[in-house]
C-alpha cells in the first residue's frame, strides 16, 4: 500500500483529497494534519510514501514543511497542493526540493496520477502551472554548459531528468536497467553537489541540456 500524509488546514477539504486519493485501491491516508507542525511531528512517528502538503497553513506552512521532511525523511516524496496558480510559489517549492506542483481544483485521477508520478521518480506539474513556470526557470537558462566530470551517458540522462522522465521511463529509452539509472543519478548528483532530483531537473534547465 502506499501510504499518504495529508497535511490541509481545513478539514473538509482534507477529508475531499483523502476521498480522492483512496479511490485507488493501493493507496491509503494514514496520517491527516492541520498544519505543517503537525505534519512534521506525524513524520516523527510513522514513515509515509508521500506527503500532501497544503501551501498556506498556520503556524508552520507547507513551505517549511516541506524543507524539513525532504531534509530528515529523504524517503518520502512531497507533492504540494495549493488553491493559488502563482508561479513564484512553484518556483519556491521546486527549489525546496518538492516532487510535484498541483491546484486543488485538479480531477480525482490527475491527482492520483501525480502521487504515482512523484513515487516512480517523475516530476509532476499541472500543465497550467508547467505553463508558467518552465518559461521562468527558461529564462534563467544559460547556453549549454555542463561539468566537465559529466560524461555522455550522464548527460543523456539529466536531459531525461530535465524532462520529467521516470526513471523506468529512462531506462526504456537508453536500454539499461532501472536500477542504472538510479546509480547513474545518484552519481551526477554527488558530482554536481545536488540535493535531490528535483535540483538536477532545474540544473538541466538552467543550464540548457533540456
Amino acid at each position: 500500500m502506499i501510504r499518504i500524509l495529508i497535511a490541509e488546514d481545513q478539514a473538509m477539504v482534507r477529508q475531499g483529497l483523502k476521498m480522492m486519493m483512496e479511490t485507488d485501491p493501493e493507496m491509503i491516508v494514514t496520517g491527516e494534519a492541520g498544519n505543517g507542525k503537525e505534519a512534521v511531528a506525524l513524520c516523527e512517528k510513522q514513515a509515509f510514501d508521500v506527503a500532501v502538503l497544503d501551501i498556506q497553513m498556520p503556524e508552520m506552512s507547507g513551505l517549511e514543511a516541506l524543507r524539513s521532511i525532504r531534509s530528515r525523511w529523504p524517503r518520502c516524496k512531497v507533492l504540494m497542493l495549493t488553491t493559488f496558480n502563482d508561479d513564484e510559489y512553484a518556483l519556491e517549492a521546486m527549489k525546496c526540493g518538492a516532487h510535484g506542483y498541483m491546484l486543488k481544483d485538479a480531477e480525482p485521477e490527475a491527482l492520483v496520477r501525480s502521487i504515482r508520478s512523484c513515487l516512480s521518480g517523475g516530476l509532476s506539474l499541472q500543465e497550467n502551472v508547467a505553463a508558467k513556470l518552465i518559461p521562468r526557470l527558461l529564462g534563467d537558462a544559460k547556453e549549454p554548459s555542463v561539468d566537465a566530470s559529466i560524461t555522455p551517458r550522464e548527460l543523456a540522462i539529466t536531459r531525461l531528468v530535465g524532462e520529467g522522465r521516470s526513471n523506468k521511463e529512462i531506462a526504456e529509452e537508453l536500454g539499461l536497467s532501472v536500477g542504472t539509472v538510479k546509480n547513474h543519478i545518484s552519481g551526477i548528483m554527488d558530482k554536481l553537489d545536488l540535493r535531490d532530483r528535483t535540483q538536477l531537473a532545474i540544473y538541466a534547465i538552467r543550464h540548457g541540456i533540456v
